[in-house]
C-alpha cells in the first residue's frame, strides 16, 4: 500500500470526497462559461485558455491541501502570531506597490513577476488561524475586555482596515462577520461584541457614503429606478439565465448568457451559468455540496480534541459556506454586487489556493478524535 493511501485514510475520506466532486463540477462549468472568451482571447486558436490557467491554479491549490492535510494543524497555534504578521506585512506591501502603479482601479494584487495574489484572501485564513489560537490560550479572559477581547480587535481591525483601503469592502464585511461568529463561539461577552458591531457598521456607512463606487453599488440595489440602466446589466443578465435554465437546465454549453449577454460569466456570476445549463436540479446539486462540505466541517469540530481545533474549524466552515451563499444571492440579486467569487468553482487564481489549502486544515483536524463526551461537556470546553 502506498504512502499516500496510509496518510488519506487517517483523514474525513467523506470531506475529501465531496471536495473533490466539488472541483470537478467548478472545472466542468468554468470551461463551458470561459470557452468563448477564449476563443476571442486567442483568435480562435483554443478555447481552454482559461481553463488550462484555472487547472494550473487547482493543481497548486491541490498540491497545499495535501500539505496542510499531512502538517500537524497544532503547530499553525504555534505559529499563529507570525502567520498573522506575515499576512498583515503581505497587506502593507500590496498598498505600497501600488504606489508604483498608474492604475487608479482597486490595489487588491500584489505582483511578483507573472503571478499574482490577492493578498486578502490570505490575511482572512491567518486571522482565523490567530483568533482560534488566542481564544485557546486566552480562554478564561476572552469575556474581559482589556485582557481578552481588545486584542481580538486590534488584530481584527488592523487587517479589515489594511483591506478597506484596497479598497474591498465586501472582504473586509465578510471577515468582520466570520471573526464575530468565531469571538461569539469562543465565549466573547454579547455586549462587548454588539457594541463592536456598532462602531464597525457606522465606520462602513461613513466609507460607503465617501466612496462613489461603493455608494453607486448600494444605489443600484436599493434604488434600481433612479440608477443608469448600465450599470444594473449584469444582475438582469444573471436572472435571465438562471430563468432560461427551468427546470433541468439547457445542457452543458448550451448557456446564452455567455455569448456576452452576461459580463463576467467565469468569475463571480458563474452560477448564473450553471443555473442555466444545469437547470434547477444543478444549482440544488452544487448547493448541497457547499452544505455538506460545512456540515461535515461542524462535525470535525465536535470532534477535535483540543478547542484551538474546534474554534478552527467552526471559522473555516464558516468562512466557505458564507463566501458560497453570499456568491448565489449577489447572482439572485438578494444582495448587492459584492465581486466575491464561489469557492472553487470561479474562476480564480489565490481564491482557488487559499481555499484548498484551508480545507487541507480541515481535514487535518478530522484526523484528531477525542473522547466521546456529552454536549454540556462540549459546550464547557468551548466557553471555559
Amino acid at each position: 500500500m502506498s504512502y499516500l493511501n496510509v496518510i488519506v485514510k487517517k483523514y474525513d475520506k467523506v470531506l475529501l470526497g465531496a471536495i473533490i466532486v466539488l472541483c470537478v463540477f467548478g472545472t466542468v462549468m468554468l470551461y463551458s462559461a470561459s470557452s468563448i472568451r477564449s476563443l476571442e482571447i486567442t483568435n480562435s486558436r483554443t478555447d481552454t485558455l482559461y481553463l488550462q490557467a484555472h487547472l494550473k491554479r487547482l493543481l497548486v491549490g491541490v498540491i497545499f491541501m495535501f500539505f496542510f492535510m499531512m502538517l500537524d494543524y497544532r503547530k499553525l497555534k504555534e505559529w499563529s502570531l507570525h502567520i498573522l504578521g506575515g499576512a498583515v506585512g503581505l497587506l502593507v506591501l500590496t498598498l505600497v506597490m501600488s504606489l508604483f502603479q498608474s492604475s487608479s482601479g482597486p490595489t487588491r494584487w500584489l505582483y511578483i513577476g507573472s503571478f499574482s495574489i490577492q493578498t486578502s484572501d490570505i490575511a482572512r485564513v491567518s486571522l482565523i488561524i490567530f483568533l482560534a489560537a488566542f481564544i485557546h490560550e486566552k480562554r478564561g479572559n476572552i469575556k474581559d475586555f482589556y485582557n481578552g477581547y481588545l486584542t481580538c480587535i486590534l488584530a481584527i481591525g488592523s487587517v479589515t482596515t489594511l483591506i478597506l483601503l484596497q479598497p474591498d469592502l465586501s472582504t473586509t464585511a465578510m471577515i468582520l462577520i466570520i471573526s464575530f461568529v468565531m469571538l461569539f463561539l469562543g465565549g466573547a461577552r454579547l455586549q462587548h461584541m454588539m457594541a463592536t458591531a456598532g462602531v464597525s457598521f457606522t465606520f462602513l456607512s461613513i466609507v460607503i457614503m465617501n466612496w462613489d463606487y461603493m455608494r453607486r453599488r448600494i444605489d443600484s440595489f436599493i434604488n434600481p429606478d433612479t440608477v443608469n440602466p448600465d450599470s444594473l446589466l449584469q444582475i438582469k443578465q444573471s436572472m435571465i439565465s438562471l430563468a432560461n435554465g427551468g427546470f433541468f437546465g439547457l445542457g452543458l454549453g448550451n448557456s446564452y448568457g455567455k455569448n456576452h449577454f452576461l459580463p463576467t460569466p467565469h468569475t463571480d456570476f458563474i452560477f448564473a451559468i450553471v443555473g442555466e445549463e444545469t437547470g434547477l436540479i444543478g444549482t440544488i446539486f452544487i448547493l448541497t455540496l457547499f452544505m455538506f462540505i460545512f456540515q461535515r466541517g461542524i462535525h470535525i469540530a465536535k470532534e477535535s480534541p483540543d478547542i484551538f481545533g474546534v474554534i478552527l474549524a467552526l471559522g473555516i466552515s464558516c468562512s466557505f459556506i458564507l463566501y458560497a451563499f453570499i456568491n448565489v444571492a449577489v447572482v439572485t440579486n438578494l444582495v448587492p454586487t459584492t465581486g466575491l467569487a464561489m469557492p472553487l468553482v470561479s474562476y480564480g487564481g489565490s481564491g482557488v489556493v487559499v481555499h484548498l489549502a484551508s480545507l487541507g486544515i480541515l481535514l487535518n483536524i478530522s484526523q484528531s478524535k477525542r473522547s466521546v463526551q456529552t454536549d454540556s461537556d462540549w459546550r464547557k470546553r468551548i466557553y471555559g
